[in-house]
């Protein structure tokens, strides 16, 4: 089974939530925990691990022969994305808008375009006390396509595993790669206009893709019952409550899971994980 964790905004409390349901969950089933967050990852912050490269990422790069080339400007008026300049007598590529679709080495007459690789980033892999199978994936600093990482995460993929996906936050492409195909979201939220308002967008994208879902709020205790309403009004699964707790705060800070160290909180998770399979049945 395959949930993502979602959020409509940052520093609702989604990587505590992806961390600690993990934990929880470790010693039962085979977990993997997948952070697709790639332009600021920081689940490895949370879990005890060391982290070894497993897989650079690379897009295909066009590389323009001007010998062969007739500066006809069939590649820059094909490319969708702005990448190709040609001028009179040399072309310009902005390599950190390309994305490797290789339209315009098919498209060029001369076939003065052949393609190279280029790293726009890169996944790492470790485990947790031998227990969590946890990937990361990182994007390189001044490369925009984070869906190429996003989607290379994903084939890490097994099926034989409990997969948690912490995704991005808000409800951009790189949200919608990750919660593509899984078979439950579970959107955080925090009970504050901001939170309700991000919140209602979230659950627009996740309805629009078909996907089951339920909502968690953290903080709870913090801003207003404007999230429980609504989810009462549209009968949204309302699926924990994690208070505004100074404990919490103060283990967060130093980057303990807190399920590690306040009883109860564990088997609170592990409901919340036979909630979930039961809503997936």
């Amino acid at each position: 089974m395959k949930i993502a964790i979602v959020s409509g905004k940052g520093g609702t409390g989604k990587t505590t939530i992806a961390v600690n349901l993990a934990l929880s969950l470790a010693d039962e089933i085979e977990v993997q925990l997948i952070d697709c967050d790639v332009e600021e990852p920081n689940v490895h912050l949370f879990l005890n691990t060391s982290l070894e490269i497993a897989e650079d990422i690379t897009v295909p790069t066009p590389v323009f022969d001007e010998d062969k080339c007739n500066f006809c400007g069939k590649c820059a008026i094909l490319c969708q994305y702005n990448a190709i300049a040609v001028l009179p007598k040399n072309i310009m590529l902005l390599e950190e808008s390309c994305r490797g679709c290789g339209l315009c080495s098919i498209a060029c007459p001369k076939e003065a375009i052949t393609e190279k690789p280029r790293k726009i980033g890169e996944i790492k892999r470790g485990y947790t006390n031998g227990k969590i199978e946890f990937y990361q994936g990182i994007l390189k600093i001044g490369e925009a396509i984070s869906t190429s990482i996003i989607q290379a995460l994903k084939s890490k993929i097994r099926e034989d595993k409990f997969v948690i996906l912490d995704a991005p936050p808000g409800n951009a492409c790189p949200a919608i790669k990750t919660v593509e195909d899984v078979d439950f979201c579970i959107l955080v939220t925090e009970p504050t206009p901001f939170g309700f308002y991000d919140l209602t967008l979230s659950i627009k994208l996740i309805n629009a893709m078909k996907i089951p879902f339920g909502v968690i709020i953290n903080k709870d205790g913090i801003g207003d019952n404007s999230v429980e309403k609504y989810c009462e009004e549209k009968e949204i699964p309302l699926l924990m409550k994690i208070p505004y707790d100074l404990e919490i705060a103060k283990f967060y800070s130093k980057g303990i899971p807190f399920v590690n160290e306040m009883l109860g909180w564990k088997e609170e998770f592990l409901n919340l994980y036979q909630h979930i399979k039961e809503g997936e049945k």
